[in-house]
């Protein structure tokens, strides 16, 4: 059994993003909710000691419409402590890339829906689950 080689300290929304124009802009984002695709980027910044904060930030946008879309972006700050000292530079970034994102990202999601859903976007339901696991070994080819 592999022990664990971090520990979540904290995470918090960020910063959230929720942008519908006008209320003929939301009809037009209801029609069009099939055309939105999630989009995931991962950064880093180093904390105090060996701790680490890792910012995912959830993109949900429509690329087709010019106007009358919607923009919704979450910011999801998680602070891990590394408890293995001599980790290494490849197992850190599976970490964070793949093991940390699957941990959180089940209750990302439902925080970013359920914001979602309130503002204006009732039967909204996500596409396919995002495979981290698929994503970090992607990157590594």
């Amino acid at each position: 059994m592999m022990e664990n080689k971090y520990k979540i300290i904290i995470s918090y929304i960020q910063d959230l993003s929720v942008e519908i124009p006008s209320a003929e802009a939301l009809v037009t984002i209801r029609n069009t909710i099939p055309e939105y695709k999630m989009k995931v980027d991962i950064e880093t910044k180093p904390s105090k000691r060996k701790m680490i904060e890792v910012i995912t930030k959830l993109t949900y946008t429509n690329s087709n419409k010019k106007k009358d879309r919607g923009f919704f972006q979450i910011k999801y700050a998680t602070v891990i402590d590394i408890l293995d000292l001599k980790i290494e530079k490849k197992d850190l970034e599976k970490i964070i890339l793949c093991d940390l994102q699957t941990e959180i990202y089940p209750e990302l999601e439902q925080k970013f829906l359920t914001i979602l859903k309130n503002s204006g976007l009732p039967d909204l339901k996500f596409g396919k689950k995002i495979d981290f696991e698929e994503l970090y070994k992607a990157r590594l080819n």
